[in-house]
């Protein structure tokens, strides 16, 4: 026990991404395990500091189970994907690449081995900054940022785009141009025009590329249940692979089960909005949907992903992992989708990942011809840069 004793944990924030905090967990073995925590940075960093830290120093560092079950219930009334799961999220992750680390092997392994060597990837169409400045960005009818603008894109040529990324071998992508009709109503009510401009880049992308591109609609979780429910009508003949998170609260899983009855040839995703597997399971139970996402960040770190992906493989359902928050999130989440069983998918930004992840982390997944690759290295396989260190703002707890 002396060797993992955790001797300090650190908390470091850049300014150019404030929506993104990193843990580092250092052990009296000389190691450091790496998390990162995603929305909210500042909150999570108090309670990693204010609530965790006194928990956490001295303690074994391989005791990851115990250690993530007093994180994840510190209280009655505890629960979601709130500022205590975040920094719950961002400490397992740690633990998990010390682990790995101290093992020797990549934390795929670590948690039970491979189920496979790469998985699938579709590509998000964000852009360059897409949530990593506090806020998404609008967009209007300015010009390109860089070849990858994908939001940009799929508001003016989705076919376009979509042989853009044929060309680079992917063969899913996921859009979400329904967005901007939701504020007028406060996603109560779509209207028939609305829905046609909205369905234009579906119709563009099979016009495109046939049905050699499955197409994902994101919701945003933005709508009510009737006006969903058009939605999903809507896109039945385009036939989408999901419509991810269509309602406001996905967490009511009654409304969502109607959803899902009403349109059952409009698969439903839910839901990276969620957190803990009591969440999970009771939208399984309730029949709420077709595939199962979680994002790592906000549903309680690779301890509790799996024990989603158990209960979603009870039910008979796929997982399907979630990115778009920060380069660690997307390495540990590839870890989980290589462990899974269940996996299908691993979400990326070609954006991102083309620009300011690369900026931020020593080793990022490897993507080709649709395929994300397995990381290789011990823990994680990555870490951050030094010159992202030697920029960050640091706080730190230790013994």
């Amino acid at each position: 026990m002396t060797q993992s004793r955790i001797t300090a944990i650190r908390t470091l924030r850049v300014p150019e991404r404030p929506n993104i905090l990193w843990v580092e967990i250092e052990t009296a073995e000389g190691l450091r395990g790496l998390g990162e925590a995603f929305r909210g940075a500042a909150a999570v960093e108090g309670q990693i500091h204010e609530l965790c830290a006194p928990f956490l120093l001295g303690r074994d560092a391989r005791q990851i189970e115990p250690i993530h079950r007093h994180l994840m219930t510190p209280y009655v009334g505890f629960g979601a994907a709130s500022a205590e799961i975040r920094a719950a999220s961002a400490i397992d992750i740690a633990l998990w690449d010390l682990q790995g680390q101290r093992l020797g092997v990549p934390v795929a392994e670590a948690l039970g081995g491979f189920s496979r060597l790469s998985i699938r990837a579709y590509n998000t169409c964000a852009g360059y900054d897409y949530n990593s400045r506090g806020s998404r960005r609008d967009v209007g009818d300015e010009a390109p940022i860089g070849p990858y603008d994908d939001q940009l894109a799929f508001t003016r040529d989705a076919g376009e785009l979509a042989e853009s990324l044929l060309a680079e071998g992917f063969t899913a992508m996921k859009i979400w141009p329904f967005d901007p009709f939701a504020a007028a109503s406060g996603g109560q009510m779509i209207t028939l025009d609305e829905l046609n401009r909205g369905m234009e880049p579906f119709h563009k992308i099979r016009r495109a590329v046939g049905d050699r591109m499955e197409v994902m609609a994101e919701l945003h979780s933005l709508w009510s249940l009737p006006a969903a429910s058009r939605i999903c009508q809507a896109l039945v003949p385009i036939r989408p692979f999901w419509v991810e998170d269509p309602l406001c609260k996905m967490n009511d899983t009654a409304s969502l089960a109607e959803l899902r009855r009403a349109v059952p040839w409009a698969p439903i995703c839910a839901s990276e909005t969620l957190g803990g597997k009591v969440a999970y399971r009771d939208l399984l139970v309730a029949g709420a949907t077709d595939v199962v996402m979680l994002d790592l960040t906000w549903c309680g770190g690779l301890t509790e992903a799996r024990k989603i992906a158990a209960l979603a493989e009870a039910w008979a359902r796929p997982v399907a992992p979630h990115d778009c928050t920060g380069p660690v999130t997307l390495v540990a989440s590839l870890h989980f989708a290589l462990h899974a069983t269940t996996a299908i998918f691993q979400e990326v930004v070609r954006a991102t990942l083309a620009t300011w992840y690369r900026d931020l982390v020593t080793i990022l997944p490897r993507v080709e011809a649709g395929l994300c690759h397995a990381m290789t290295g011990p823990g994680l396989g990555t870490a951050l840069l030094p010159e992202t260190r030697a920029r960050a703002t640091v706080r730190e707890s230790r013994v």
